[in-house]
């Protein structure tokens, strides 16, 4: 079995207007809602092993608090950044198999759309720091893509 928790980064600032969509920070509302979110997906006592990231700036910012509350090390994956469904499949599939849950920090819209293509579970958009997470009937993460997929749940901060 493999746990797959898909999670958008945290709200950033366009206070900048000098600086590229990859360095936009997170902003006063992101790095409150971050270590929250982190803490709710702590309670549901979900085991992580692993959490990879997009490098851009605020998904970085977004993987520290959540790898931080689960004591992990963030790794960031440059294929992550404004990544399209097909490439997270890919990086999905080149997950270390002894990995059996793993977090994915990245970006919209190619999150939401990835989420779609995995279970019945239809949503309009993961918000800023929204969590959605699925259960794959597979031992290996090659095997992810044609497994039975069981939607697990959808969280995001507003979720009150």
């Amino acid at each position: 079995m493999k746990y797959l928790l898909l999670i958008r980064h945290a709200k950033s600032d366009w206070a900048e207007p000098g600086l590229t969509d990859f360095e936009r920070p997170l902003n006063k509302r992101g790095k409150k809602d971050a270590p929250a979110m982190a803490q709710r997906l702590l309670d549901k006592r979900i085991p992580v092993d692993a959490l990879v990231s997009s490098p851009a700036v605020r998904a970085a910012a977004t993987a520290v608090f959540f790898a931080e509350a689960l004591q992990l090390e963030a790794k960031h994956l440059n294929e992550l950044y404004l990544a399209e469904p097909e490439t997270i499949f890919s990086v999905v599939s080149s997950l270390n198999d002894v990995w059996n849950s793993v977090i994915i920090v990245s970006h919209n819209n190619g999150l939401t759309d990835f989420a779609n293509m995995l279970t019945n579970a239809r949503i309009d958009n993961i918000p800023t720091c929204g969590v959605f997470a699925v259960k794959a009937e597979c031992d290996s993460w090659t095997q992810f893509r044609q497994a039975k997929k069981e939607f697990l749940f959808f969280d995001y901060p507003k979720n009150i």
